[in-house]
Order: C-alpha cells, then structure tokens, then sequence
C-alpha cells in the first residue's frame, strides 16, 4: 500500500509514554486512511460504556492517503472518540494546515488514551513525542494559546491545535481550533482533549509518503484545475463562500429561524454573500492546496467592531446566529463567532442553545435575560457557557440534557443529542432522512443532501427512490472522508475521478464498485460501533416538531414518509428492521 506509512503512535498521557505500532495493510485496503481508519481504530480501542470524558475513551487522529499530496482540498485531518455531546459515534474535520504538519510525522493515525495529572502540551515529531508543561496555557484563549503553543516549540514548519476554555471546562460542545479560524468543530472533540488535561498538540517533522503513481495524480489534478477553472459554483464559493447559501434557502423556506419556528427570517437580505462582499472588506482565502478558496477573510470596516478579523462567518455560523437568535446585523454575527473561536465553542451547538434558551426564558423556565436579536446578551451567555457560570453549567451539558432538566423534551430539536444544521426538513424531506441516520446525530455533512433536493435532481418532498439516492450520496462522501479530501469538490469529483485518485495515491488497484464496497463497509462500521454504545432504532429518529408544527407556509414532514424512509434505508444498506447490520457487511 502506497499513500500510507503503516504504522500509528500510541500515547499514553497517564503513564507519559508512546510507542509505534503496525498497521496491517489489510486494514488500509479494507477502510482506507481518515475516517475508515479511524472508525477501525474506534472500534478496537474504545469499549462500549466507556466514559467519554473518562480515561477510557481514546482520542484518535487521522490523516488520509491524499493528504500532504498535490491533491486540491486534501489539507485535512479527522479527530475521532466516544462523543461527551450524544454517547456515540463523535468525528469533525478541520482544514487549514495542520494535516499535512501530522502527515509529515510519519503516521497515518496518533490514538491518545488516558489523561494527564496537569495541563499538557504535546509535540509529535518525526523523531517522537515531547510531553511539555501546559500549566502557561491553560486558561488561554485559543488565538493565544495556538501561538503560546508554536513559540515553545519554536519550529517554522510546526502547526498546531488547540482547546481553549470552553474544552477546559468540559463543555460537551467544544471544539478543537487550529490555525485561528479552523475547526474541528462538532460533537465535544475539544471537551475529550479537555478532559485529558491536553491544552495543545503541535506537529512537525520532515517524513514523506511514497505513492503510487505520481505522474497519473499529477495529471488528474491538471485536469481537475482545468475544469474547476471557469466552473460557475467555483466561482461563487470564491467570491461569497458559504453565505450564499442564506439567500437561496429563505428563497425555499427552509433556514430556520426563531429557534425552528420559521422557515424564513424577515431582513434575512442584510445577511447574504452579496451583503457580506459589499460591506466588508473581504479577501478569499484557501487551505494548501486548493483552487476553491472558499475561506473569506473578512475585516469589520466600520461600527463597534471595526477592526475584527474571522475567517468567515460561515452559513451555519449565520443561520444559527442571524436566523435562529433573530440577529440581523452581520457585524454582530462576526462578532460572536470571533468570540466562539476564541473560547472554542462549536458555533452550531452555541446558536442552538441560545436560541433555545431565549425560547426558554420566553416560557418561564429559565432565569437569563437575553431576548431575540440581543447580541450583546447572546454573548454574555457564551462566556457563561464556556466559563459555566450561572445558567451556562446547565447549557453546557448540551441541548438534551438541558431541555429534559427544564421539562422541555418536545421544544427541543436535536437528533441523538446534536443539533441540525441550517436545513430544514420540513421542506427538504432527504435532510429528515440524513439527519436522523448520521451517526454523529443530527448532521448535513454526510451526506450534503440539501444538494439533489436544491438541484432538482430528486423532489424534496418525495418518498420514492430518496432513500437509494441518498445512499449514493452518502457513500460517496464516506470516501471522501477516508482520503480525506474536502466537501466543496463535491460536484467536481465524482467516482470516477475518485478511483483514479485513489488508485494514483494508493496503487489499491481498485474499480468503482470495489471501492463502493469499501464505502458501505466504513459506514456499516460506524453503525457497529453506536449498537456497541447502546444505539437503539429510537434514536434514529426527529424531534417532534418536524412532524407537528408546520412552518408559516404550512410545510411539515409527514411522519409515515419519514418511517417509510429510515425502513428503504435500512433494506438498502443490508441492515435489519432495527438498523443493525447483517453479518458481510463490516
């Protein structure tokens, strides 16, 4: 196997030791790099029950075949463990330059188990691994904590992640930062770093991975630049990034708003893509290598915030802000995601519950003053969050544990404990579909559904067929997160291109139904790995207000469609009517 070292560190941060082991070149042939592998790695070294906050649960890094390569949108890393937001199945990816810094430690994977007595700070290398005093950096915010972290180790090539005082806390929607404005942002991977007392990890080294066939990588990626070139949608995530999306989503009904009361937000026109380039000075920013550059840099120019630099906001940022907090004005919303990077907060899981504590308060059941709209208020609570101050210890425990202490179940919309992104189905039915079987809870990267139904290649309120083409999606992506390559080339590489990457890099020999194959059978393992954490049927399943309470347009999802949905996606995956897979399919 090319593409691959075939081997892993192991860190014990109880004992303060590591070691190297193999990796079968099996296990590289049967699930690939990223997420195959470090579902494989899940399934090994976490045992069921295991406290996700607890010394048991691993922490586990994954790089793919294609990172460090000339591959565009390859510069990304997986982070996986039991995760201390649902109990199940927890992954996030995050892009900047920190993969191709842990690839060029000569591993394909770093499992960090136990948990350090005080704040730490790791240096992996290609030479091994350097346990550091973190005491200096616990407490830091993560901008300064990131850069705390490179001066101590003092290398020009180093790269590296951080937690800041929302993982310190143990927020159980922390995030892992890197390079400022990335994140490895959802299901509580910074609160599993946190609980083990690891404030940084900073990567470096010189190792290199051979591959396959150069040449053949080189010449897809010149036709994939070729044909990216004057590719319209490339184009428009260049020039607006993600919030173009909140345009075409109001236009349709379905970004939510008012904590899923609406499908539209009324001046909803002051939050787009075009609002954002015209009234901001924003410059197109990309990860190495990639010809999207879909990251905007963007600099508040004018107003209390004048000054402030992200790298965004992103639509999910906007919508769970703008349109589930009501908050209009885009400064406003830069603001708080400036402030939920610098605590490491995941701002999907932050939106939501600030929304739905306004909600809460609204119905006298929780003592805050924040209202809709009230920005400054919105960002008192996120510091009370991530400090778990006052109200912010309840809300730190996550959107279901919060809603049932409050005697709020049915108010509530999370799947499996994890909230949905801005997409919703009451109009787009696929997405009630993809929420409710992703492992991770409710979640719009595995299969980007909200696409076919937008596009016009399937209608979004149709039973029939959406099950099979959602598979397709799907498994389409899930080796997309085994290379790891990023979701924006979606509509630009497709299985064809794919098996030639993976070919190229790999040398795996591979056709498109082989590596299909391959796909079902990452997929079907991070089903094994929730039934082994007590993963029902019932947990497959949407919050009652989807299929109660209409939007203002009168769009709800009927709940026989859904059941007739889950039931063809089972059968097509080869699972029984309880969603477990059939021996063959692991």
């Amino acid at each position: 196997m090319r593409g691959f070292y075939g081997r892993l560190l192991r860190i014990d941060l109880s004992t303060r030791q590591w070691q190297e082991e193999a990796i079968p070149d099996e296990v590289l042939a049967t699930y690939l790099g990223g997420k195959g592998l470090g579902t494989h790695l899940m399934l090994q070294n976490i045992p069921p029950g295991a406290d996700p906050l607890g010394p048991e649960n691993c922490l586990i890094f994954t790089s793919g075949p294609v990172t460090g390569t000339i591959m565009p949108g390859s510069n990304r890393f997986g982070v996986f463990a039991r995760s201390p937001l649902t109990g199940f199945y927890g992954e996030s990816y995050s892009g900047g330059h920190v993969g191709a810094a842990m690839k060029r430690t000569g591993y394909d994977a770093i499992i960090i188990q136990g948990q350090a007595k005080n704040p730490t700070l790791l240096e992996v290398t290609d030479q091994g691994v350097s346990f550091r005093d973190g005491t200096k950096l616990w407490g830091l915010d993560c901008y300064a904590a990131e850069d705390m972290a490179l001066a101590a180790v003092g290398d020009k090539d180093a790269e590296a992640m951080v937690i800041g005082p929302a993982g310190e806390n143990l927020v159980r929607y922390a995030c892992i930062e890197n390079n400022y404005w990335r994140s490895a942002g959802r299901t509580g991977m910074g609160a599993v770093m946190g609980s083990k007392k690891l404030k940084a990890i900073v990567f470096h080294g010189r190792a290199g991975c051979e591959l396959a066939d150069p040449a053949g990588l080189k010449q897809y990626v010149a036709e994939l630049t070729q044909k990216a070139k004057d590719n319209p949608r490339v184009l428009r995530y260049r020039k607006y990034g993600t919030p173009q999306l909140v345009s075409l989503m109001n236009s349709v009904g379905a970004f939510p708003a008012r904590y899923w009361s609406r499908g539209t937000l009324p001046g909803w026109e002051s939050l787009t893509g075009d609002y954002l380039v015209e009234n901001f000075e924003v410059q197109p920013r990309a990860c190495r290598p990639c010809l999207m550059a879909c990251g905007n840099l963007t600099r508040v120019t004018r107003g209390r915030h004048e000054g402030l630099m992200v790298e965004g906001p992103e639509y999910e940022t906007i919508y769970s802000f703008g349109g589930l907090c009501c908050i209009h004005d885009l400064a406003e919303i830069i603001y708080l995601n400036d402030i939920c990077d610098r605590l490491g907060l995941d701002t999907i899981s932050a939106g939501n519950m600030a929304a739905f504590a306004i909600t809460a308060a609204e119905k006298g059941a929780l003592d805050v003053d924040v209202k809709y709209g009230d920005a400054e208020g919105v960002a008192k609570l996120l510091y009370q969050i991530a400090r778990r101050e006052g109200v912010g210890d309840l809300l730190a425990e996550g959107i279901r544990t919060a809603a049932e202490k409050l005697g709020l179940g049915d108010l509530a919309i999370h799947v499996k404990g994890m909230e949905p992104a801005g997409y919703d189905p009451r109009v787009l039915h696929g997405m009630g579909l993809s929420y409710a079987t992703s492992p991770r809870g409710a979640c719009h990267l595995r299969a980007t559904f909200y696409k076919p139904e937008l596009a016009g290649l399937i209608d979004p309120k149709t039973t029939e067929g959406k099950a099979e083409l959602f598979i397709e999606y799907e498994d389409r992506l899930a080796i997309y997160d085994a290379l790891i390559l990023c979701r924006f080339y979606g509509d630009l590489v497709l299985w064809e291109d794919l098996v030639r990457v993976v070919n190229a890099t790999t040398g795996l020999g591979v056709d498109e139904g082989q590596l299909r194959r391959i796909a079902g059978r990452i997929v079907s393992a991070t089903r094994q790995f929730n039934l082994l954490q007590g993963l029902t049927r019932d947990d497959d399943n949407l919050p009652p207000r989807f299929f109660k309470e209409p939007l203002e347009n009168g769009d709800v999802l009927p709940e026989e469609n859904f059941r007739q949905m889950l039931a063809d996606y089972y059968r097509l995956r080869g699972w029984d009517e309880e969603g477990r897979p059939i021996v063959g399919t692991i």
